[in-house]
């Protein structure tokens, strides 16, 4: 009897458990996707540029490259620390004036990255920046890329 007793009481439980009510959404909300973007790259002051833009939903963060332009050649020594100066302008067309940050940057032989601040953005707006790079006696020659928030 009492085994009868526990598995009916067993039974009862789980019938309440099971009709209670469930949270609302159980399944964990998907983050907005990160579309990566580049422009075409550029020589500026010897060196390979471009510029980048992640678009995630309505918000875009653009940032700058500065490579070598080539692989070196087999047996050369390094090449020397190279001081750079790197502008970085952002702008949403036809709405304010660019945000414009300028960076000092020492290039050895590694690929330097140079971020911007993300901006908001909506739908359908076209986000356009510029990336330049100056080293004596190079003037920059900036690289442009553009992006259209598609919702």
């Amino acid at each position: 009897m009492n085994r009868l007793a526990l598995l009916a009481a067993g039974a009862t439980v789980l019938t309440a458990l099971t009709a209670a009510p469930a949270f609302a959404d159980t399944t964990p909300a998907t983050p907005a996707e990160t579309v990566t973007s580049c422009g075409p790259s550029g020589l500026q002051a010897g060196l390979s540029t471009r510029v980048c833009a992640e678009v995630t939903g309505t918000t875009v963060e653009f940032y700058g490259t500065v490579g070598l332009a080539g692989p070196p050649s087999p047996g050369s020594p390094a090449p020397e620390p190279k001081q750079l100066f790197t502008t970085l302008s952002v702008e949403v067309v036809g709405n304010d004036a660019p945000l414009v940050r300028q960076w000092p940057v020492v290039f050895t032989s590694s690929t330097v990255e140079v971020r911007g601040e993300a901006a908001s953005a909506s739908c359908g707006s076209t986000v356009r920046a510029s990336f330049g790079v100056a080293s004596f006696p190079w003037a920059a020659r900036p690289v442009v890329h553009e992006v259209t928030l598609d919702c």
